[in-house]
């Protein structure tokens, strides 16, 4: 089977490596570096499994800037394209979607077409009555950047928005290398756009209670720890999901939770703006406590929005600097991924001795980087402290 799959951010790609296990696939990008390397067998994206298959595995997958020819011969075309949110339209900028869509129905009418990017609840119902088709077709991804491929060789659940002979065809494409045994769900797409925004705001859910436990035990000098192994050693609760932070962050948890709630709009409900705005909180919090040190100069340990990740997008730590330099704090970065003298106007300084001098340290997540200068640290990284 020939597979055009267009996008190669994380989804992109692990699906891409996953998928040319067994089949030609052709992955579009517009980042010729990215392109590049991918031909060149080398990861442009940081996640072990996708650099060792991409470096191990006799994968037959090229990548390439123009789709059109591949568009006319493919037995199937996966979209995964950004779509940001838009605070003002308060909904899910589709624009590189149905720029996508448009061009394949002018080449290929009659190819199935796949959206993995995260999408509005309704928006495949809406496109297959533009075009007069039932072949657009949503199946959402639950992978974990820096994980990306690991998730998609261990998937939960894979779950298709096609019920029939159909769904159950592409379904089995997924199947066929996963390393586990997952369900197969086939459901209409409708429900399974709302899938996926229901399963990532009940995570980001979960992140805001355990976050607003960590402020409780903060402002009242209680150890956090003990309070969160003693609520999640309940199995129905479980020991997952619940390490306090500044906040959730990353691409996918803020604007899909933020979309979730735009739907509820004419429907009664208390709990989706409660997420989101807990997340505000949360931030809010973390810089009041950090300012309570009435630090001169406050060191930034890492940008990226996770252990494990290269990704800087909608890391929650950018609010907390936004608050520092409210009050006029001077911010320095260590940032090792970066070469640079400065980021977004604040000072690099990626030898640790030097960076260390700072009144404060502020770090989402502890290393043993910092263990000598434990004192100055601020963190609410609970499982990471000796």
């Amino acid at each position: 089977m020939k597979i055009t799959l267009v996008g190669l951010g994380y989804v992109g790609l692990a699906n891409a490596i996953l998928l040319a296990l067994d089949n030609e696939v052709i992955g579009i990008d517009v980042d010729e570096s990215k392109v590049r390397k991918i031909n060149e067998r080398t990861s442009p994206l940081v996640d072990r499994e996708i650099e060792e298959y991409l470096k191990n595995k006799d994968l037959n997958l090229r990548a390439k800037i123009d789709p059109k020819e591949d568009y006319k011969d493919s037995d199937l075309i996966i979209l995964a394209l950004p779509t940001n949110y838009d605070e003002k339209t308060e909904n899910f900028d589709t624009s590189y979607l149905d720029r996508a869509i448009e061009e394949i129905k002018s080449i290929n009418d009659k190819v199935d077409i796949l959206i993995k990017s995260t999408i509005p609840i309704g928006y495949t119902e809406k496109k297959n009555k533009e075009y007069g088709s039932d072949n657009i077709i949503f199946s959402p991804e639950f992978l974990r950047e820096g994980r990306a491929l690991y998730d998609c060789l261990n998937p939960s659940r894979i779950i298709i928005g096609k019920k029939g002979e159909v769904g159950k065809k592409i379904a089995d494409l997924f199947k066929k290398r996963a390393l586990n045994n997952p369900d197969l769900i086939l459901m209409e797409s409708t429900e399974a756009e709302a899938v996926k925004l229901f399963a990532n705001t009940y995570l980001a859910m979960r992140v805001s209670f355990f976050n607003e436990l960590d402020s409780f035990a903060e402002f009242k000098g209680l150890d956090s720890l003990d309070i969160i192994r003693g609520v999640s050693s309940d199995p129905r609760i479980g020991d997952h999901y619940n390490n306090p932070s500044f906040g959730y962050g990353g691409y996918c948890l803020p604007k899909d939770s933020k979309e979730l709630r735009a739907n509820f709009k004419d429907i009664p409900n208390a709990m989706f703006d409660a997420i989101v705005n807990s997340n505000k909180i949360r931030k809010d919090f973390v810089s009041s406590r950090i300012l309570r040190k009435n630090p001169k100069t406050v060191g930034i340990y890492r940008l990226v929005m996770k252990k494990g990740s290269d990704n800087f997008r909608k890391s929650a730590i950018f609010d907390v600097i936004n608050k520092l330099k409210e009050e006029n704090v001077e911010v320095i970065v260590y940032e090792p991924s970066l070469n640079e003298d400065f980021f977004e106007g604040m000072k690099l300084v990626n030898d640790l001795d030097t960076f260390k001098q700072v009144d404060v340290i502020v770090a989402n997540r502890l290393d043993e980087n910092l263990s000598d200068v434990e004192g100055k640290v601020y963190s609410r990284d609970v499982f990471n402290r000796d």
